[in-house]
C-alpha cells in the first residue's frame, strides 16, 4: 500500500566551461543487475479523493461470514471502506456500523474491505513488496498476503505482513500448506528495532519468492526465509501463481476482537503495491 516509486536509471552529462563530464559505461554487472530487475505489475494509488481503486487492478471480496477466522466485519465495495485518498495512497477504511447487513453472528456491527488480484492479476516467483501505514487498536487485523487458488491449504497461501492490534510493534510473516496450516503455519515475527508502533508511520513489507524459497523483508531487512526442509516432510506447494490480497479485518480467534480500548474508524493507508522480477 505504501508507495515507492519506480527508479529509473540515469546517464546524465553536463557542460561546463567547454568540458563534458562523462559517466562511465555501465559494467557487465551492472547491466546484469538492471535486467534482473523488471517490474511486471504496480498500483500506486494515483487518482482523485474518493475515487474507487483501479477495477482492472482489484476486485473484491463481499460478505460476512467470517471468512474462516470468526472475523466480525462485513466487507463491502462501497469507497466509504476503501479509496483514493488524492495523495497517491489507498485507504481502507474498517468502521463501527451496521450498513443493513447480516454477519454470522446476527446483525453487523463492523464494516471494512478486502480486496484481491485473483480475476486481474496472478503472478509466480519474484518479489512481492507494498509500502504501509497500518491501523491501531485491540482486535484490528490488517494483512498483505496471497493465495494460490480457491482450495486452502493445498493450493498455499503466503502472508507478507499480518499484525494483531495488542501487539503493535510486531509484524508477522506466514507460509501455509497442506499439513502446515492455520496455527499450524510456518513462520515468523518481526519486532521494531526501536520498539515502536508499526501504526505510526509506513513500511514496506515484501517477500522474495523463487523456486525453492520465500525471503521476507520490513524495511528492506531481511528476517526469515523458509525452504523445503523446513516443512517437516510435507509437500512445497509454492510452485504455481498466486494472487495478492490487501485487507482490514475487525475481530477473530488470533485477534482477539474490539474492546473499549478500541477507537473506531481505523484505516490501513497504502502507498504502493509491486511486483517486480
Amino acid at each position: 500500500m505504501q508507495r515507492s516509486r519506480v527508479l529509473a536509471f540515469v546517464a546524465i552529462g553536463a557542460v561546463a566551461v567547454g568540458t563534458a563530464l562523462l559517466q562511465p559505461a555501465a559494467t557487465g554487472h551492472q547491466q546484469a543487475a538492471a535486467a534482473q530487475t523488471a517490474t511486471v505489475w504496480e498500483d500506486n494509488f494515483d487518482g482523485p479523493a474518493g475515487q474507487a481503486p483501479d477495477p482492472a487492478k482489484w476486485r473484491y471480496d463481499i460478505g460476512g461470514n467470517g471468512w474462516g477466522n470468526n472475523e466480525m466485519e462485513y466487507y463491502t465495495n462501497s469507497t466509504r471502506n476503501s479509496a483514493l485518498d488524492g495523495n497517491g495512497n489507498l485507504v481502507i477504511t474498517a468502521r463501527q456500523e451496521n450498513g443493513g447487513y447480516q454477519c454470522h453472528y446476527g446483525p453487523c456491527q463492523y464494516t471494512s474491505a478486502r480486496l484481491l488480484t485473483a480475476q486481474t492479476f496472478t503472478h509466480t516467483y519474484g518479489r512481492f513488496e507494498a509500502r504501509i501505514k497500518i491501523p491501531r487498536g485491540q482486535g484490528i487485523w490488517p494483512a498483505f498476503w496471497m493465495l494460490g487458488g480457491g482450495n486452502w491449504p493445498n493450493d498455499g497461501e503466503i502472508d507478507i505482513m499480518e499484525n494483531i492490534g495488542r501487539e503493535p510493534a510486531t509484524v508477522h510473516g506466514t507460509i501455509h500448506g497442506p499439513g502446515y496450516s492455520g496455527a499450524g503455519g510456518i513462520g515468523a515475527a518481526y519486532n521494531h528495532p526501536n520498539g515502536w508502533s508499526f501504526a505510526d508511520d509506513f513500511h514496506t513489507f515484501a517477500v522474495d519468492w523463487a523456486p525453492d524459497s520465500i525471503t521476507w523483508y520490513v524495511d528492506g531487512v531481511q528476517y526469515q526465509r523458509r525452504t523445503p526442509a523446513d516443512l517437516n516432510g510435507n509437500t512445497w506447494v509454492f510452485n504455481h501463481p498466486f494472487f495478492m490480497i490487501l485487507n482490514l479485518a475487525v475481530g477473530g480467534y488470533w485477534p482477539g476482537y474490539p474492546d473499549g480500548t478500541t477507537q473506531l474508524p481505523q484505516t490501513m493507508t497504502v502507498d504502493y503495491v509491486r511486483v517486480t522480477t
